[in-house]
């Protein structure tokens, strides 16, 4: 009796445990930066938040554009290149379409993306129209291989394709990613580079071990980048322009600079022609009135500060760019100051130059310039209060000098060219 009573106390007192020991529903985990104790500070404008300022600075270009000879310059440079060098390859995964015939398929004033999502319904593809609508077109009795009536499309509709094989999903853009290789000529990449920039396109990754630019483009650009390369065989002219951006203050702040005193100053003739735009002037120079000569000129009556330095370059009867806060202080007042350019070369080794200063706000004016080779311009009368800058009589003066880059198409390994 004993034995048991012992039992029945030690079994109670097991269940008092247990009950003790009653599971609670489990609690949902504090955040992660309580349970660590730290204090999470979010921003309050993201807009605040941007890449560092030296980072942004870091520019492969720099050392090639933004150096200039200015003692041994070369007047008529050849450029042998290598044609196969030149292509134009579509990025992105874009896999061969399904094979089977297209017979008779037509419609009328349709959607680009409605006639694409009509014959890739019935193949069993996805279609998805990144920006559309897209214009639209008309088509009667289609007929061949499904791949060669998709492309009929696109091209009629002015937009690409891509196809993804494994997820039977075709995506339709108007513009697509390119990248074009290029001979290894620095001269003509820079040539690329700035027709790009006259075109409008500014965000693109220029590869210089491989000689490549990687870009997006709609139809239009990529018709004139193919008429670019079809120019190298036909017309293979280049003319460079070496640029010096300088800004000038009169040691008289009350008083402009003299610059008929130029007339004093050098040789007649010197200055061979002045024209006046719609702000400021251009004057056509004989080599005497060069980088140093001119500022040896300026230095007698302001200070002269350099605000850019660097080079560009034009294929005949084309647009190019060249943007002055490349080649200068990011935060000069003229750092959104570009220089647009078209350029021809006529008889004689003339050289037709039409000249366009741009800001960001606009264009600030305009100049046509026909001068022979040899000589060089010389923009003048720019007011800085253009710019901001308060200094009523100080004045932004642009110098070029133009040069003729013939190229030479060849079979042979080219190795770099310098300008």
């Amino acid at each position: 009796m004993k034995f048991n009573l012992f039992k029945y106390f030690a079994f109670f007192g097991l269940l008092v445990l247990l009950s003790a020991c009653k599971t609670e529903k489990p609690q949902p985990l504090p955040p992660l930066s309580q349970r660590l104790n730290a204090n999470v500070i979010y921003p309050q404008d993201p807009n605040m938040i941007r890449t560092s300022k030296g980072a942004n600075e870091l520019d492969l270009e720099t050392p090639l554009r933004c150096s200039v000879n200015w003692d041994t310059q070369q007047m008529i440079l050849t450029l042998p290149y290598n044609m196969s060098a030149f292509r134009l390859d579509k990025n992105g995964v874009n896999n061969p379409l399904p094979r089977f015939e297209v017979t008779g398929f037509s419609f009328e004033k349709m959607p680009a993306e409605k006639a694409l999502y009509k014959l890739t319904k019935e193949a069993g593809i996805k279609l998805i129209a990144k920006d559309a609508p897209y214009a639209s077109i008309s088509a009667e009795n289609l007929r061949g291989e499904f791949s060669e009536v998709i492309n009929m499309i696109a091209d009629a509709g002015e937009i690409y394709y891509s196809y993804d094989a494994t997820e039977k999903t075709m995506r339709i853009s108007r513009k697509a990613n390119f990248t074009l290789y290029v001979p290894k000529s620095r001269p003509i990449m820079l040539g690329l580079l700035d027709v790009l920039r006259g075109s409008g396109i500014t965000d693109m990754t220029t590869n210089w071990a491989d000689y490549s630019v990687t870009f997006d483009a709609d139809f239009e650009l990529k018709n004139k980048i193919m008429d670019l390369i079809k120019y190298f065989e036909n017309n293979p002219t280049l003319v460079a322009y070496d640029v010096s951006v300088f800004r000038i203050y009169p040691y008289d702040k009350e008083k402009d600079v003299e610059w008929k005193d130029l007339l004093k100053a050098f040789y007649f003739g010197t200055v061979t022609t002045a024209q006046t735009g719609v702000i400021g002037r251009v004057l056509t120079t004989t080599n005497e009135l060069n980088i140093n000569t001119l500022r040896q000129f300026l230095g007698r009556q302001a200070m002269v500060m350099q605000v850019a330095e660097g080079k560009f370059v034009v294929p005949n009867l084309w647009f190019s760019r060249f943007d002055i806060g490349k080649c200068g202080r990011r935060d000069s007042v003229e750092a959104d100051l570009s220089i647009l350019a078209k350029a021809s070369l006529e008889k004689g080794n003339r050289i037709f130059s039409n000249i366009t200063l741009e800001a960001t706000k606009g264009q600030i004016t305009q100049f046509d310039v026909r001068s022979k080779l040899g000589e060089n311009f010389l923009i003048i009368g720019i007011p800085n209060q253009i710019f901001g800058v308060k200094s009523p009589k100080s004045e932004t003066v642009v110098f070029m000098v133009p040069r003729i880059i013939r190229t030479l198409k060849t079979t042979k390994p080219i190795l770099d060219n310098l300008i």
